[in-house]
Order: C-alpha cells, then sequence, then structure tokens
C-alpha cells in the first residue's frame, strides 16, 4: 500500500485573532501540501489560542460552519489535502460551545469530533461542554482517530478505538511546564495501540501560559519519526496502514486485551 504523508504544523497563535491566525497559516498548509502531505494536523484551538473565562466568551465562540471550519475547508479544497484542527464552535440548540476537532477533505466533506475530556483542573468544563462519540475516518487508506490535547490523559479511550485505528492525532495547547508529560504519553499512546500518533502542539505564550512546542510523530513501535524543538516547524512522516498490520502480526500483544 502507498504511504500517505501525515504533516504536523507547529505553530504560534495570536491570541484571538482569527484572521491574522489564517493569514500566518495558509503558507504553511500551502508548503506541506507542496511536499505531499495527503493530511495537515493544525493545533488545538488553532485560530483563536486556549482562551477560556467570561471576558472572552462574546469573542471565542462560532456557530457550526463558522469561520475556523471554513477556513480548514477552503484550505483542504484549495491545496487537495485533508487538514484537521480543534475550534471553540457552538451548536444551535446548546449553550455552551465545543472543543470542536474539525476534520476536512478536499472534496469538501466535514467531520467532527467534539473533545471528550475537558480540561476541568484549567476551567474548561465550566466553558465549554463535552463530547460523547469517537470518531474515525479513512484518508488513503490509513484509519485515522481523532482526540483533542487532554484526552491524551485517558488511555481507555484510545484502547478502545485501537481495533479500527491505524493512526491518532491529537491537537494541543500542551503548556511548557508539563512537556515531559506530553512527550511520554504520546509515546505511551503509540505503544500500548501499536499505532501511528501525530501530536500537534502550539508555542508561543497565551493566556497567561507558555507553550513549548515538543510536536511528535511516533511510529506503532513507539519509534520516532520525527520530534520538533519549541520553534514554529512543519514535521512530517509517511504512515502506512501496512506497518500497523504488520506490528500487530509480528507482536500481537493487543489480543491479550
Amino acid at each position: 500500500m502507498e504511504a500517505m504523508r501525515v504533516a504536523a504544523l507547529q505553530h504560534d497563535i495570536v491570541w484571538l485573532d482569527r484572521e491574522t491566525n489564517f493569514a500566518r497559516l495558509e503558507p504553511m498548509i500551502r508548503e506541506a501540501a507542496s511536499n505531499g502531505a495527503g493530511l495537515v494536523v493544525l493545533s488545538e484551538m488553532f485560530s483563536t489560542g486556549f482562551a477560556m473565562g467570561d471576558e472572552w466568551a462574546a469573542r471565542l465562540s462560532e456557530p457550526r460552519d463558522g469561520a475556523s471550519s471554513r477556513f480548514l475547508r477552503d484550505m483542504a479544497s484549495s491545496y487537495g489535502t485533508w487538514v484537521a484542527g480543534s475550534c471553540p464552535e457552538i451548536a444551535a440548540d446548546m449553550r455552551l460551545p465545543a472543543n470542536t476537532l474539525v476534520i476536512a477533505g478536499p472534496d469538501g466533506t466535514i467531520h467532527r469530533y467534539e473533545k471528550i475530556h475537558p480540561f476541568t483542573y484549567g476551567g474548561e468544563d465550566r466553558y465549554f461542554r463535552k463530547g460523547s462519540a469517537h470518531l474515525t475516518v479513512t484518508i488513503d487508506g490509513v484509519r485515522v482517530s481523532g482526540f483533542v490535547c487532554y484526552d491524551l490523559r485517558f488511555a481507555d479511550h484510545f484502547w478502545s478505538l485501537a481495533d479500527t485505528t491505524d493512526l491518532y492525532i491529537v491537537p494541543a495547547n500542551w503548556p511548557a511546564s508539563r512537556a515531559e508529560h506530553w512527550s511520554t504519553l504520546l509515546a505511551a499512546r503509540a505503544i500500548e495501540n501499536q499505532a501511528y500518533v501525530v501530536g500537534v502542539n502550539r508555542v508561543g505564550a497565551g493566556g497567561n501560559l507558555t507553550y513549548g512546542g515538543g510536536s511528535r510523530i511516533v511510529g506503532p513501535f513507539g519509534e520516532d519519526l520525527a520530534q520538533a524543538g519549541d520553534g514554529e516547524q512543519i514535521l512530517y512522516a509517511d504512515v502506512t496502514a501496512d506497518q500497523v498490520a504488520e506490528t500487530r502480526a509480528k507482536y500481537p500483544f493487543l489480543r491479550d486485551r
């Protein structure tokens, strides 16, 4: 099976300035697509930063198919690649937005996963409602399951999708103060599920927090395929469902769960 190239866009975010963020991200997406990426993954809350609190609420939420998801759809269509990132979308019948991972295809297809685990330690649960359903999308023969940031700490949710997943994507705004947790958990989720894991963290500062990057692409045997430092950077890795199947056949650990 031909490999799919995945690109992890580690980027800074200008606080609550969607148009500036869109303008900054488009050249990076264009570059990734020109380098053959079939899937481009942005960070959590890529268009606004992880803004929470009453002072930001009026500027934060956007409707389904709002500016951020339209940007992802337009980028996917313009550059012929799948593009993913999370944004604060509010459904018409809901009081609070969900931290929504949007995965947009080049044919206009849109898939959504609403973050199941709001970050209660940071108060996310007061401003975002939690989701209830997982999402797996097949892209170029690779089964891709999406999670968002704090979800990474809940291994059982990754386990529950392992049999139908080749690659997990985890966009994040993970603070530099817990960088070791981020890196360790990404590797653990790959090793225990024998699947690729693409963790995409932001860099820079926002909301009184500093973000250290450390985005990482881990292979199904726990091998590092690409790792970023603390600046803006694009990571690439070629992934195949065959490699996952071969790893699981050689080391059939999932059968013992």
